[in-house]
């Protein structure tokens, strides 16, 4: 092939071979280690957006890497051989050499010559004569055709140097991505006399920059639904009852018979809103409902379950369902929702006329009552964990309270790192400190001091209902 120099441009010098050779092989130690770093993000979390990610962006950094080292070589050996008959040259398959090959276009004689590695990476024939200048459009898809054209164009025209990318459809069907690279060749007036080019095959770096693409929009686009999730379950669980804060008086409008306070405790490791939850309502003919409950998941999913569970027992409530019956509904409720969710609750009536609480539990840690400076954990009616067994009987319970009693509902995880038996004894610890204690907001932050201050693993709901009349 003619030398790709105009007229007044003289050779360049090719580099010293020492130089070279330290490229390489700073290249290659580079090479290695990004295959390190790569192997590092095939351990836990493989799977997920963030990992894949990674990956693809190591693996596009190799195939660059990959490249670099080849072109290098060439550099080093020198240019390949060309002939006016082209014969392919044999490389590994997906090797560089494989992928970049060289034309030349005259313009005077519109003659054209190839070298070996084009005809693969066209997909032609090597014994059929090279496309002219005219004729290589008709193997670039459609819609690329004016690109090419336009860079053909400014090169003859304007002189302007070739830099693009261009697809191919190769006669096995397989389309391929070229990028071409070239320049005019000037005659001795200044005239445009030829178009030399280096055309290579990037269609697996391309593949490569897509998926990294792809799996950084996918990272993007979870952590957007993560956001948005998160959210619309704290807006959800804002717009959940009780609209209260603080301490309240029941009945409102009557001497005080009732003082409630309660607090949610979120966990410390994540921003997940949880399905821990606590209500206090003023019913008919003098009687509170007081509940705590818990229902398995995170995120808006649980929060919508929550705000339809939590409506479910007012309306039940305030229609007369007594705590076993109004278990039983829910459990039904549970079973039927398009979301099927596990949960336990506690829902109990105070009728403050003959201050008597009945009340009923789903599989629930039992209130804890505190009298004179001791407390015990009522004894639990039947019930199981709501939404595992269809059609479950609930029983209820009676405690008749006396003015000064206070009555502590919570959800597993108040005490942290203690379920069960331990976290109730520790409760029962706290009776010296809350007797005689004032209001119900004053013992619920005797109870935050101790157990809701510290780092926890689970949220946690705790109410806090003081007998005052």
């Amino acid at each position: 092939m003619p030398s790709h120099l105009s007229a007044d441009r003289p050779a360049a010098q090719p580099p010293g071979r020492g130089s070279v050779d330290a490229l390489i092989s700073q290249t290659r130690r580079l090479k290695g280690d990004v295959d390190a770093v790569r192997r590092d993000t095939e351990g836990d979390g493989a799977d997920h957006p963030q990992g894949r990610w990674q990956r693809a962006l190591c693996d596009l950094a190799l195939h660059q890497l990959n490249d670099l080292d080849e072109h290098l070589a060439q550099l080093r050996d020198g240019p390949l051989p060309t002939a006016a008959t082209p014969e392919p040259t044999a490389h590994p398959r997906g090797s560089l050499l494989s992928r970049v090959g060289s034309a030349e276009w005259n313009l005077l004689t519109d003659e054209a010559s190839w070298s070996g590695e084009l005809y693969g990476i066209l997909g032609r024939d090597p014994a059929a004569p090279p496309l002219t200048l005219d004729e290589l459009p008709s193997i670039v898809l459609d819609e690329d055709r004016p690109k090419l054209t336009a860079m053909v164009t400014n090169c003859l025209v304007d002189a302007r140097p070739i830099d693009g990318e261009f697809r191919i459809a190769r006669r096995d069907g397989e389309v391929r991505t070229v990028h071409m690279m070239g320049e005019p060749v000037l005659d001795a007036d200044g005239s445009t006399a030829s178009m030399w080019a280096v055309l290579r095959d990037v269609s697996e770096l391309r593949r490569s920059q897509r998926a990294v693409s792809e799996t950084r929009d996918s990272l993007h686009d979870q952590g957007q639904a993560a956001r948005t999730g998160h959210r619309l379950a704290v807006e959800l669980q804002e717009a959940v009852p009780p609209p209260w804060r603080g301490s309240l008086r029941f009945p409102p409008r009557a001497p005080s018979a009732l003082d409630v306070a309660a607090r949610h405790l979120p966990r410390s490791t994540s921003t997940l809103v949880c399905g821990d939850w606590h209500d206090a309502l003023e019913l008919r003919d003098g009687e509170t409902l007081l509940s705590v409950g818990d229902l398995t998941g995170h995120g808006a999913g649980v929060t919508s379950n929550v705000t339809m569970l939590l409506g479910a027992v007012r309306g039940m409530a305030m229609a007369g369902a007594r705590p076993g019956q109004l278990m039983s509904l829910l459990n039904q409720l549970l079973d039927a929702t398009v979301r099927p969710a596990l949960g336990s609750a506690v829902c109990c009536r105070y009728r403050s006329a003959t201050r008597t609480l009945v009340w009923a539990q789903a599989g629930h840690p039992a209130p804890v009552l505190f009298r004179d400076g001791t407390g015990r954990a009522l004894s639990p009616p039947d019930g199981a964990l709501l939404g595992t067994t269809a059609g479950a009987a609930y029983g209820q319970a009676e405690e008749t309270l006396v003015v000064g009693d206070l009555l502590l509902l919570h959800t597993d995880g108040l005490v942290p790192g203690r379920t069960g038996a331990e976290a109730v004894n520790l409760l029962l610890d706290l009776a010296p400190r809350l007797n005689g204690t004032g209001t119900a907001q004053d013992c619920l932050r005797t109870v935050v001091r101790e157990f809701g201050e510290g780092e926890r693993e689970d949220s946690a709901c705790v109410l806090v209902a003081k007998v005052t009349a």
